[in-house]
């Protein structure tokens, strides 16, 4: 299947039917679409024609599929070398941490293309990138190429794992879950951190899920180790559950207006021993 793609900044498209204004998103996103669930409002002159079938339909020329060239084989070779060995899918071949946390939502570490023509296979519609958009990386081509060979649409939204959470991110990530198409699947790398802090917000935000019972996504059980300093996903939480707790507020009027993410960064301690873990031995982005 030919899919289209465009990255930030896109003044407006419709993506799975529904308009996105990037800039709303901060200039984050990048979407890869399959072609009848897309189309630019500056290619077409309205509404799409129906396309006429029958004895009447006129013939249309069947493309014969596209060789691929010796230097192309390589090139792709070489993409699943970095993916298996540089970016250590070896071991997410043996366990994917993949969970569903919610009847439209799943979690995982970075698939692999074998585990997104999974993914598709269980109606998976929309996968989010929390590692964001790395041409040099061969998970990200690869899972790319699979998610337009398998018509899944890709959003690219990076996030940090080691640093205050993104005013902007938040936002953009409520305006994201409003638009996409479900069921969906959100991966980081090992499928720990990244991922478990945007399964709390998704839960909170999106869903209504108490705070404190969201936040079981940030655990042990997934590889999250709050002792380092991805701990300070958790202090982010722990910071609005305190504060809520004294003066109730709205989750995003806290965001815009107390949340101080330097005071925030400046507040959390992470421990040696759980850097050493998770920086040294695990090599967690």
């Amino acid at each position: 299947m030919r899919a289209a793609a465009w990255s930030t900044p896109v003044p407006a498209a419709t993506w799975n039917g529904k308009w996105v204004d990037s800039t709303a998103l901060g200039g984050l996103l990048t979407c890869s679409v399959p072609d009848e669930d897309w189309m630019l409002e500056d290619k077409v002159g309205g509404a799409p024609q129906p396309e006429l079938t029958g004895p009447d339909a006129p013939l249309r020329e069947v493309a014969a599929p596209a060789r691929i060239s010796f230097a192309e084989r390589r090139a792709l070779f070489n993409r699943y070398v970095n993916m298996l060995f540089v970016d250590h899918a070896v071991f997410r071949l043996v366990y994917s941490n993949m969970h569903r946390i919610s009847p439209k939502m799943y979690r995982s570490s970075q698939p692999t293309p074998g585990h997104i023509a999974r993914a598709a296979r269980m109606g998976i519609k929309t996968i989010i990138n929390l590692r964001g958009r790395r041409e040099d990386c061969g998970s990200w081509v690869l899972e790319d190429r699979a998610c337009r060979e398998h018509g899944v649409t890709l959003v690219d939204f990076p996030v940090n794992s080691r640093d205050a959470p993104k005013k902007h991110n938040l936002h953009a990530a409520r305006d994201i879950w409003n638009r996409i198409e479900y069921p969906a699947l959100m991966h980081c790398k090992a499928g720990s951190d990244r991922v478990g802090f945007m399964s709390v917000l998704y839960l909170f935000v999106h869903e209504g899920v108490p705070l404190d019972q969201a936040m079981k996504q940030l655990s042990l059980r997934y590889g999250h180790v709050r002792q380092a300093k991805t701990g300070i996903l958790d202090h982010f939480y722990e910071s609005y559950l305190a504060y809520n707790r004294d003066t109730p507020t709205d989750f995003f009027a806290w965001v815009d207006e107390v949340y101080d993410p330097p005071k925030l960064k400046a507040e959390f301690m992470s421990q040696w021993w759980a850097n050493t873990v998770t920086d040294g031995v695990l090599k967690r982005e």
